[in-house]
């Protein structure tokens, strides 16, 4: 009788102090949110380069604050961030406030990511078009020029003078690498395309893109695409009625009839990814090249002028993009000077495609020699 006494009273222990138990600060304390920073070099705007991040921070709490899962991750960004000491400020004072991982997608936030992250081994990095990582600073960037070189396919069939424009910021590899490929892409069905460009030695000015917009089409450039922040090409391009390739975003909200198509870049699956590994305690430092296999570059937003016949083209290619069967630098190709840079069915290495220093044949004006810092 005792042992069912001693039973009967360990249960109803249990049925009464269990409850309180569960309902206690200590049994019931969730683990605070993880906390996930973004530094921006340009100001959010509706659409570009920092529109494109902000997308893929907006992806990490659509995909990890499920209903079931409450509020497990918190993100927050500075915007309108210049590179240097400004830049190295606001990432200390990110790490200074608890964030958990800091992503920083500009060339020029690469130093200061790194001299921040030794400061703060506990934290994590994500250096987005960077190249020198640390135990706890990753860098991740995307294929960009494959999507360029499909453009120029797209440009080339559309074109009726067989002369882009294109407006760029400064001469480094990653814009030269989107030039080369769009030139390639245009040579591929036009052989005698030519390209000019405008360089602005600035990545967001509006007033000034909109200008060499205007310059390049009083240059019977009727078609145009560009490397810089805003969409001031594409507004131009509507007004003047010619095309115009979209860049980062889709900008058919500004140029209905003038897009020829949308070259555009998605961070949300990567940015996910890497804060979930976070979470679980399997984030590693490591560099992600991404481009249209990966679905991180992809071609959309067809005007609605664009021929069904060129649109089936372009898809068709990025098919064989995706599936390794077409590279945009595969030899022959030569440069400005007429010099051979690829023989034939040479396919270009990544570590020459990274550090690319050449236009080609096509482009003009030659190459201006510039020390400025490679950003997106």
């Amino acid at each position: 009788m005792y042992k069912n006494l001693k039973a009967w009273s360990q249960a109803f222990f249990v049925a009464i102090a269990g409850p309180l138990l569960l309902s206690s600060p200590v049994a019931t304390a969730e683990a605070p949110p993880l906390q996930v920073g973004l530094v921006y070099v340009t100001p959010l705007v509706p659409s570009g380069w920092v529109a494109q991040h902000d997308a893929g921070r907006r992806a990490i709490e659509s995909a990890l604050n499920t209903p079931q899962a409450k509020r497990r991750v918190v993100t927050r960004y500075v915007e309108n961030v210049a590179e240097g000491a400004d830049a190295e400020r606001v990432i200390r004072e990110m790490a200074r406030t608890g964030v958990d991982l800091i992503i920083t997608p500009s060339f020029g936030y690469m130093e200061p990511t790194l001299k921040v992250a030794a400061e703060f081994p506990q934290v994590r990095f994500e250096s987005i078009t960077g190249y020198k990582r640390a135990p706890n600073v990753a860098t991740a960037n995307a294929r960009y020029y494959e999507g360029r070189y499909l453009a120029g396919v797209a440009a080339g069939r559309v074109s009726q003078s067989r002369i882009a424009g294109y407006v760029a910021g400064f001469p480094i590899p990653e814009v030269l690498q989107g030039i080369n490929a769009f030139t390639l892409g245009m040579q591929s069905v036009r052989p005698d395309a030519q390209v000019k460009v405008i360089w602005l030695n600035a990545w967001f000015d509006p007033s000034r893109e909109r200008e060499a917009a205007m310059t390049l089409m009083n240059q019977q450039a009727d078609v145009l695409a560009f490397h810089t922040g805003s969409n001031a090409v594409m507004v131009a391009a509507q007004e003047r009625g010619r095309w115009a390739v979209a860049y980062h975003s889709d900008m058919r909200d500004v140029g209905p009839q003038a897009q020829l198509l949308a070259v555009t870049h998605h961070w949300g699956d990567y940015y996910t990814r890497r804060v979930r590994e976070l979470m679980q305690g399997q984030w590693t430092s490591g560099d992600v090249w991404g481009g249209v296999r990966e679905g991180m570059v992809q071609v959309q937003g067809f005007g609605p002028a664009v021929p069904d016949a060129v649109r089936r083209e372009v898809l068709s290619r990025r098919d064989e993009i995706a599936a390794g069967r077409l590279h945009p630098f595969r030899g022959p190709v030569t440069d400005q000077d007429g010099h051979t840079v690829l023989k034939a069915g040479e396919v270009m290495p990544d570590a020459r495609i990274l550090g690319m220093d050449f236009l080609v044949a096509g482009v003009s004006p030659r190459l201006p020699r510039s020390g400025a810092p490679r950003t997106p």
